[in-house]
């Protein structure tokens, strides 16, 4: 049993689960069958493997603590076609394995029932890739319009309360970044004006993220550092610019991004209020660039 990401509806999950669970138990039972485990995701692309109660659905099938797998349609238990085949018709039936989906009468105890399971493998598939192509369009008509999408505001702003999409000053740190840029064209390299930060107890980034209870992600430092301060000295979001879509998913099939050229990128000015002139920015670049150059 699974409820996707992509159909999630608020108070609609659990009484989906609900469901699905009533109707296959019912199935169980006019067939006679003896339940041995449920196997539940939420919140999980049917494209994916790594789910956690897909892989103990393996796990345990592998080890044969039962001979039938029942599901309400083939994509619950998977939308990748080239994985109902390897289970389906390889490994299953290696391991004993029937496989039985009630809705869109997939039985592979029936050998002419291939073709049909094939048939839904393949328009589970094209669901998955056109909805990918959809989201992508809607996710580039947001950024074409200045909307911000990033999990978390850059370090100097904030999510505006009315609008999520929209960046507003943080008015304590903002003042950090105008002093970053300051320092910088004092004369401080990147480690020395890390240095100072850390030296007065200003909170990196990563921690700020933390002490309000958000994920940074494990590589996130715990203190300023050179790189830290170097990526804020780049970056024209403290023009009021917004800069995105500077990566893109590889493919709707997996998590892994690759990095897009500049000319990919999307760029919209005057989305919000500014950190520092662009005097002061435009310094810093040419500073930078000289020091590179050195």
């Amino acid at each position: 049993m699974s409820v996707e990401d992509a159909q999630r509806q608020e108070g609609k999950d659990s009484e989906s689960i609900a469901n699905q669970k009533e109707l296959l138990l019912a199935y169980a039972a006019k067939k006679g069958w003896q339940v041995t485990g449920i196997y539940v995701d939420e919140d999980y692309s049917g494209l994916r493997e790594d789910r956690p109660g897909f892989q103990e659905l393996i796990a345990h099938g592998r080890e044969g603590r039962f001979s039938v797998i029942l599901c309400k349609t083939q994509s619950r238990f998977t939308r990748n076609l080239v994985t109902a085949e390897r289970y389906l018709y390889e490994l299953f039936p290696l391991w004993g394995i029937r496989f039985v989906s009630v809705v869109d009468g997939v039985d592979t105890a029936r050998r002419e029932n291939k073709r049909a399971s094939q048939i839904n493998s393949l328009i589970n598939e094209w669901y998955c890739e056109e909805l990918s192509d959809n989201i992508r369009a809607v996710l580039r008509r947001k950024r074409e319009m200045g909307q911000y999408l990033g999990n978390y505001a850059p370090y100097g702003y904030e999510k505006s309360l009315a609008d999520h999409h929209v960046l507003v000053p943080c008015p304590r740190r903002a003042r950090v970044v105008a002093g970053i840029f300051r320092l910088y064209l004092l004369g401080f390299s990147c480690t020395g004006v890390a240095e100072v930060l850390n030296g007065c107890g200003i909170l990196s980034p990563a921690m700020a993220l933390a002490q309000e209870g958000k994920d940074c992600g494990r590589k996130a430092k715990g203190i300023w550092t050179a790189s830290t301060i170097c990526k804020i000295l780049k970056n024209p979001v403290y023009l009021g610019n917004m800069v995105q879509g500077k990566t893109e998913k590889i493919s709707y099939k997996q998590k892994k991004s690759r990095p897009c050229s500049k000319e990919q990128w999307t760029v919209v000015k005057d989305t919000h209020v500014p950190l520092v002139s662009e005097e002061m920015f435009g310094a810093v670049q040419k500073k930078m660039a000289k020091n590179r150059k050195a």
